[in-house]
């Protein structure tokens, strides 16, 4: 596909129709004015005077019996359509407003990505964790405004260039139609001359023909027929391609709406969207510093609490001890009791051993007594 420079097409070209014979596209010269019958309104077209009269003029000047003419009849009209339709598609097919929505498509994706939301785990180093959290919030955050930034800079340019689009396709609807009209003035010329010859040169050959039957008449009344034959298909050909033209005018309106609308959104989006995201993102930061000061507090509130309830606690057993010990005596009654019963079993077996001691000295004194006595008595029966 040729792009415009090959084409080297330009659309600010005054859109204003104009007619030749020349297939080079010359403009042709005015003809003489001419006294001219009035022709029927034409309804393919709305003409004004001017443009009426170079229809007529044009007409006077079309030559049906050159073959070479009527073969280049209305082509440089039909090289401006089709440059201008190649044209016109080369610089429409370079804009990919899917690339405009796929980056709408990685804004909401970044927008989406920021959640201030974190989940609250444990009490201790509860203020270090805080900490970090907001940290990786604001990280998180300054990301995402990057990225929303750099894409809002990339979709403001897309709109400026929509918005040049937009004048431009006006400009090519301005010209479409000053050709639909120049393809027309063509068809017009056309007609008006092929009928002039039908009735007028056509009908006299083939007059003379009848008159003089004569066969070089009849070939000649014959020729020119096929000639207005021809001349008739040309002209339909450039019917076609003024429908060609016809067709492009709402294809153009089209393609601007669409324009149009895409620059809507991302008006919307740049306008409306992207700034409530951000007071969204500001809000979101702004209530985790004040979470994170009421947590805090929280906890401050928690351990206080919790340390007071302890310190009761401990007042309160120790405050019980003391009045407990504060009320016994230097001795327990239950010591004196035990020692008591133990010094008096100690007396009781104290008695009982001294009693056995003397029961035991005492039968030991009698065996003595008896040893001793049987002693001298067998020193007795000894000595005698």
């Amino acid at each position: 596909m040729a792009d415009n420079n090959s084409l080297n097409f330009d659309f600010d070209m005054p859109a204003a129709p104009s007619l030749t014979l020349d297939p080079t596209g010359d403009l042709s010269a005015p003809a003489p004015e001419e006294e001219k019958k009035p022709e029927p309104e034409q309804k393919e077209v709305r003409l004004s005077p001017e443009e009426q009269k170079m229809v007529d003029d044009f007409a006077a000047k079309i030559d049906i019996t050159n073959s070479q003419q009527v073969l280049q009849y209305g082509a440089a009209s039909q090289k401006k359509i089709g440059d201008f339709s190649e044209a016109a598609l080369a610089k429409v097919s370079t804009k990919d407003l899917g690339e405009v929505g796929g980056m709408i498509t990685d804004l909401i994706s970044e927008l989406k990505s920021f959640d201030a939301a974190e989940e609250e785990k444990g009490i201790f180093g509860f203020f270090k964790k805080k900490q970090n959290q907001l940290e990786q919030m604001k990280t998180k955050y300054n990301k995402v405004e990057t990225n929303v930034e750099s894409i809002q800079s990339m979709l403001e340019n897309h709109q400026v260039q929509l918005l040049k689009d937009i004048a431009m396709l006006d400009k090519m609807y301005e010209l479409n139609m000053a050709y639909f009209k120049e393809l027309s003035m063509y068809i017009l010329a056309g007609k008006k001359k092929l009928a002039d010859v039908r009735t007028g040169e056509l009908q006299a050959a083939m007059d003379k023909a009848k008159r003089s039957g004569l066969p070089e008449d009849a070939q000649s009344a014959r020729d020119l027929a096929d000639q207005c034959e021809r001349f008739e298909k040309k002209l339909y050909d450039l019917e076609l391609t003024r429908n060609i033209s016809l067709q492009m005018g709402p294809q153009i309106r089209l393609l601007q709406n669409n324009n149009t609308m895409m620059a809507e959104k991302i008006q919307s989006t740049i306008v409306n969207t992207i700034p409530l995201w951000k007071n969204q993102m500001v809000l979101a930061l702004g209530l985790a510093h004040s979470q994170q000061a009421m947590e805090a507090e929280r906890a401050v509130t928690n351990m206080t609490n919790d340390l007071l309830k302890k310190n009761a606690e401990a007042l309160k057993l120790g405050t019980i001890e003391t009045a407990k010990e504060s009320q016994r005596g230097v001795v327990d009654i239950e010591t004196l009791q035990q020692t008591n019963k133990s010094l008096i079993e100690t007396l009781d077996e104290l008695n009982k051993i001294q009693t056995e001691g003397r029961s035991k000295r005492q039968a030991a004194e009698q065996e003595l007594t008896r040893i001793e006595d049987e002693l001298k008595q067998k020193m007795m029966e000894i000595r005698s």
